[in-house]
């Protein structure tokens, strides 16, 4: 019998290391039982928003040089402060049950690539347990409870050490999807358990890394146990708070501004949701030191346009008083660098780290930092840039009216019609 050589093998065949995020996409399929990779892909409705946050990426071109290119390339900035080794962060994302170490392996993987974790409060692990393992963590909030309540969850989050707050409140609760929602138990119980066996013992490397970290995924919400020391909501019972709090106003935007800069001796708070221009303004009006240009990740009202395209007209007119980053739809470092170049201090992750982690735990999550990381570099590269300091819309082919200015206030009145 004749044995291949080794060096006829496919060296990606054993390797755990994948070379983009649609791969680590793949391998998360593979490796999850169905509803949890379902959970994962979400979105709502028919989809348009969470495809549109990609496809409208590819809409932009890049104008190359063939010379003249730099030795060294700098992907380095400070967001809020903070110095980050390159310009993607990671975007809170809720119950981490894809694996064992769920935020923690993420926290580990973000401070060990130099950026920053973002951790939600409806989280696996606790925001003590990821502040412990990265220094340079933004705590998340949603409107959720009363002000006592709210207060209580903030003082939490400073005295864990978390550096900023992040507020998220453009939640519509947009649930039905075309393709149907998976299943998700409140709590994994023996009778959860043995209504999805069918679908989990066919995925038996997760199943495997749950027993031998001696505890089954964890459904409740740590982040937002009561303080006297009772047991954390179910994801369900926390998101039926959340529905059950009436909706926040700008004056009480204002308040957990205040609020927390009181509470944290003036640490930096970031509104996340944002996609319109006077939107934009009056979250400045209520002294926020950043905002993220987000539309939820497509899991809020379908046919709100892609984030990319509602960038700029926003950069333009609040950049230089807040700093604006994006999140939605970033695969690739390309995407990296037309954020940028649209007038992003930098941008958020979500599906792509997760996915990453769902592969290989932090390494999967490094993985994927890494792949965006050489993707910006590459593309630094090929436009004879030094730096993303130097990054400008003019350098890239971007088509007619891509840019959407939602709610410009000063376009009121005139004959366009605006989304929004």
């Amino acid at each position: 019998m004749v044995t291949k050589p080794a060096w006829l093998e496919n060296p990606w065949k054993q390797n755990p290391w994948f070379e983009s995020v649609a791969i680590a996409q793949q391998r998360a399929k593979k490796r999850l039982p169905e509803p949890l990779y379902a959970a994962l892909v979400a979105g709502s409705e028919r989809g348009t928003t969470m495809d549109g946050n990609q496809s409208a990426f590819a809409q932009i071109g890049f104008a190359p040089h063939v010379a003249g290119h730099q030795a060294q390339r700098s992907m380095s900035r400070t967001v809020l402060g903070h110095e980050v080794s390159l310009p993607v962060l990671i975007s809170p994302t809720g119950v981490q049950a894809v694996h064992p170490d769920g935020e923690v392996a993420v926290a580990r993987a973000a401070a060990s690539r130099g950026t920053i974790m973002g951790l939600s409060n409806f989280a696996s692990k606790s925001v003590e347990e990821v502040c412990a393992v990265h220094d340079t963590t933004f705590f998340q909030m949603y409107w959720t409870g009363d002000r006592d309540v709210m207060i209580q969850r903030m003082q939490r989050a400073h005295n864990a050490g978390a550096k900023a707050l992040i507020a998220t409140l453009d939640w519509s609760f947009s649930m039905g999807r075309d393709w149907g929602s998976p299943e998700i138990p409140e709590k994994i119980d023996l009778k959860a358990q043995i209504r999805l066996a069918p679908k989990v013992i066919t995925k038996p490397a997760w199943l495997w890394a749950f027993g031998r970290a001696g505890h089954i995924p964890d459904l409740t919400a740590p982040n937002l146990a009561p303080p006297n020391g009772g047991a954390a909501p179910t994801f369900f019972g926390a998101y039926y708070e959340w529905m059950t709090t009436p909706p926040p106003s700008w004056d009480d935007v204002t308040w957990m501004v205040t609020q927390w800069k009181s509470i944290s001796g003036g640490k930096p708070f970031m509104l996340k949701g944002i996609c319109r221009i006077d939107d934009a303004l009056r979250a400045v009006d209520c002294g926020v030191d950043a905002i993220s240009v987000s539309n939820h990740g497509g899991n809020n009202l379908d046919g709100t346009p892609a984030t990319i395209r509602v960038l700029k007209p926003i950069a333009d007119r609040v950049g230089d008083q807040v700093e604006v980053v994006l999140d939605g739809g970033i695969r690739r470092g390309s995407d990296v660098v037309k954020a940028l170049a649209l007038g992003a201090r930098a941008v958020m992750i979500g599906r792509a780290y997760l996915w990453g982690l769902a592969a290989n735990g932090e390494t999967g999550v490094g993985n994927v930092l890494d792949i965006l990381r050489s993707g910006i570099d590459s593309a630094l590269l090929g436009m004879g840039l030094s730096s993303i300091d130097e990054l400008s819309e003019d350098q890239f082919v971007i088509p007619d009216g891509f840019h959407l200015p939602l709610g410009d206030p000063s376009r009121v009145g005139m004959t366009e019609t605006l989304v929004g």
